[in-house]
């Protein structure tokens, strides 16, 4: 059985230069300062996984997406690509894992609960496969023909309709398709985001940042720039997931540390912010634009409180 992955992956055809700077007034401060990275960074490795992946060449995709999902472990976009490079192979094992992680990370993340649902198939876990098959048509209900996964959905569905049916006797090796998108650069879609979170326009942001996330993998400024978002339409769990994975890469990465601070004065965790604080100013030494704007935060807070 040839299977055909209707994943796109963005062609990274530019790196971020030097990070966008949120205008003032948008909530968080913002920097025109480049942001702090630590030794290994995600995304080298990351493309060459999409590239080997768009190659064919899935042992080598498999073995540069296993090391970013060794640093950040909890990237849904990672997972899934390196349970697709295993499944490319015939190795439905070694998918398993990763896939579960893909689907435990992002439950919306329609190919990877396709994806997961047909390696259980093809391990003869039929009862798993329709747990997938059930969330996916859940999901399809939801949808009411009206949303952007709506066509993804129904042919995910049958995907891993005709996977059940099989079972777990078509054990042959699938062979992804991967669809490159050609369309913006990665600059593109960043500073586009960045504009419609300025215009307030977050939903509209977090599908660009997405994009830009798909394309580039990790990268702690669109982790940021995602965190910011989710938080300002008061997705506070979602904005500290990405905040915590964006600080995983670059742990002294300030606007990832200024943002998480004001996030947890909005939850009423005054001393977690005040940590920020001193995590901040131990980073800038003699002051940074991320100091005063927590410091006011904080400030703010603390006279409202009074």
């Amino acid at each position: 059985m040839r299977y055909r992955s209707s994943l796109a992956i963005f062609a990274a055809c530019a790196v971020f230069a030097a990070p966008i700077a949120l205008a003032a007034g948008s909530g968080g401060g913002g920097s025109s300062a480049p942001p702090s990275q630590s030794s290994y960074d995600p995304t080298v490795d990351y493309k060459k996984g999409a590239d080997a992946f768009a190659s064919g060449k899935y042992d080598d995709a498999a073995k540069a997406f296993k090391k970013v999902v060794s640093a950040v472990p909890k990237n849904p976009q990672a997972n899934y690509l390196l349970g697709a490079s295993y499944m490319a192979q015939g190795d439905f094992s070694r998918a398993l894992k990763p896939l579960e992680a893909a689907v435990r990370y992002d439950e919306k993340l329609v190919d990877a609960r396709r994806d997961l649902g047909i390696t259980q198939a093809k391990l003869g876990k039929a009862e798993k496969a329709d747990e997938q098959l059930g969330a996916l048509k859940a999901m399809q209900e939801g949808c009411a023909g009206t949303c952007a996964d709506s066509a993804k959905l129904t042919d995910a569905i049958a995907r891993l309709e005709a996977a059940v049916a099989a079972g777990p006797q078509a054990q042959s090796a699938i062979e992804p398709e991967v669809r490159l998108a050609a369309a913006e650069t990665l600059d593109a879609t960043y500073v586009a985001a960045v504009g419609l979170i300025n215009e307030h326009r977050y939903e509209a942001a977090i599908a660009k940042l997405d994009a830009a996330l798909w394309a580039a993998g990790p990268h702690p400024d669109v982790l940021t720039y995602l965190g910011f978002a989710n938080r300002k339409l008061k997705r506070y769990d979602a904005a500290e997931a990405y905040y915590r994975e964006a600080l995983a890469i670059a742990p002294a990465h300030r606007g990832a540390l200024e943002y998480y601070g004001e996030l947890k004065l909005e939850r009423g965790d005054v001393a977690g912010a005040r940590a920020h604080l001193a995590k901040l100013e131990a980073i800038c030494g003699f002051g940074c634009h991320e100091v005063d704007e927590l410091r006011r935060w904080i400030a703010a807070g603390r006279a409202s409180a009074s």
